[in-house]
């Protein structure tokens, strides 16, 4: 077939129409439409949709802590050169994102890649982008992927590109909740910041840098909320939290626990507001927020802006493909959902938390670390033909901010009794909590204590003893070390 160069171009320029770029795989042309295509401009067309699908034996969609443990976990497994990829929409390989509202913010000596790669928060090895390259793991880094089809096993990306996999394993965590989601009035004003990646961390370090000295107010009152208040306090900044609950962090803390944290933060400095709420923002003419109005009529100056409300796990790509409950994809005790081969883990999995017996989904770092591991295992485990435990998770909390530092262990239902020191003045601080229910402790929280007295607080929730008389708790950590 012979075409002159005019013909050449015209037919390319349709075929450019009808295959937009990236194109399509050259098996998903009809041969009737190939007669058309010049010889020259076919071959660029077979090169291109060569390219712009890849296929793995094992897809981890998720660049974030979940994805980091469970390539860990691959490698020790064996997994082969070419077989795993992670998909990620951040640009850099896999970190621990608990630094981001901790170290990363700090006035000096501030924490930066690549110190704080997986897997040093659990004291491991940090795996470095080269080690990817290294065991054989593709990094597919910057790609969004905008459609998953679990029926034909295929992943599509925001520029088009193709994905295909034998195994899935989800690992796509939470979004934000921003205000924007909600129309508040002037949400969408400069320096209205929100922390859950790298680039977040990035704009609030360059916003701390241009506003010295400001002031910052803080939406919420829950681990973000905290752990800001005090990182921006600590960069000589004036704050206020502001959170509408009657206490901070109300979803853990009793009335007891939160007013100690409340006293400490007051006594360096950050102002607090409860009971009220953000409702609208105003702004300059540079549209740089300069207030925060809050629901009670009270007005904030502001020069910085961060909100912690919350966040959504990222399931939308997978609604009407697998099960889901209590806003999670549902999952076994092997992280595999109710489509075979594909497992989700961290805060998108709804599991079943053997401990109590009822389903659960959990938003932390230390799960999101042991879910990936699990469903790995899992994963190799049926490849080979060997029985894995199932998931026996001790729920796990922690946080850091001043000079503080707490841990909690188990559930925290039923009746709170409280031991130590609280007294939010004191030099050196160190209190604790027991949840007592139907005769039994099922929860345990432990402030400024150290490594062992940890464990032997965790060493409680797990065990779950029975108490016959509440004067028992009220012994600290030397009703712990009798476990």
């Amino acid at each position: 077939m012979h075409s002159d160069p005019a013909t050449t171009t015209s037919r390319c320029l349709l075929l450019a129409r009808i295959y937009p770029s990236p194109l399509l795989p050259s098996s998903q042309i009809a041969p009737s439409q190939r007669a058309f295509i010049p010889s020259a401009a076919w071959l660029t067309l077979s090169a291109a949709g060569m390219a712009s699908e890849k296929h793995f034996k094992y897809i981890i969609l998720g660049g974030g802590v979940s994805a980091g443990y469970a390539a860990r976990e691959f490698a020790q497994q064996g997994v082969k050169p070419g077989e795993l990829a992670i998909i990620s929409k951040e640009a850099v390989a896999p970190y621990e994102r608990p630094a981001l509202s901790k170290g990363y913010l700090f006035p000096q000596n501030a924490a930066r890649l690549p110190g704080f790669h997986v897997c040093v928060g659990s004291g491991g090895q940090r795996l470095l982008p080269e080690w990817y390259s290294e065991t054989g793991i593709e990094l597919i880094l910057s790609t969004e992927i905008v459609k998953a089809d679990l029926a034909s096993k295929t992943l599509s990306s925001a520029t088009g590109a193709t994905f295909t996999y034998e195994i899935l394993l989800i690992a796509t965590g939470s979004s934000v909740i921003k205000l924007t989601d909600f129309g508040t009035q002037g949400a969408d004003s400069n320096n209205i910041l929100y922390l859950r990646e790298i680039d977040d961390a990035d704009k609030l370090v360059a916003a701390i840098q241009a506003k010295k000295g400001g002031k910052a107010v803080v939406v919420g009152g829950g681990y973000i909320g905290l752990e800001l208040s005090a990182v921006l306090k600590i960069n000589d900044l004036d704050v206020t939290m502001v959170f509408p609950e009657p206490w901070c962090m109300p979803r853990l803390f009793t009335a007891d626990i939160a007013a100690f944290y409340e006293g400490y933060y007051t006594n360096k400095g950050v102002k607090i507001v409860k009971g009220t709420l953000a409702v609208g923002f105003d702004a300059d003419a540079n549209g740089d927020v300069t207030a925060v109005k809050l629901k009670d009529g009270t007005v904030l100056e502001a020069d910085i802006v961060v909100v912690g409300v919350g966040g959504r796990p990222l399931t939308t790509l997978f609604k009407g493909q697998v099960a889901e409950e209590k806003g999670g994809i549902k999952t076994d005790a092997f992280f595999e959902t109710s489509v075979p081969g594909v497992y989700a883990v961290g805060d998108v999995a709804t599991f079943p938390l053997k401990m109590y017996n009822e389903l659960r989904r959990v938003e932390h770092v230390d799960h999101s670390r042991k879910s990936a591991e699990q469903a790995v295992k899992a994963i190799k485990g049926k490849e080979s033909g060997e029985s894995v435990a199932e998931y026996d998770y001790l729920p796990y909390f922690y946080s850091r901010s001043f000079d503080l530092a707490w841990q909690f262990y188990g559930d925290n239902v039923g009746d709170a009794i409280l031991f130590g020191d609280s007294d939010p003045s004191s030099a050196k601080p160190k209190f604790g909590s027991y949840w007592i229910k139907d005769g039994k402790v099922l929860g345990a929280f432990l402030e400024g204590g150290t490594a062992d007295e940890v464990k032997a607080i965790a060493k409680v929730a797990k065990a779950q003893p029975p108490v016959a008389d509440i004067e028992e708790l009220k012994e600290g950590l030397q009703f712990a070390s009798k476990i």
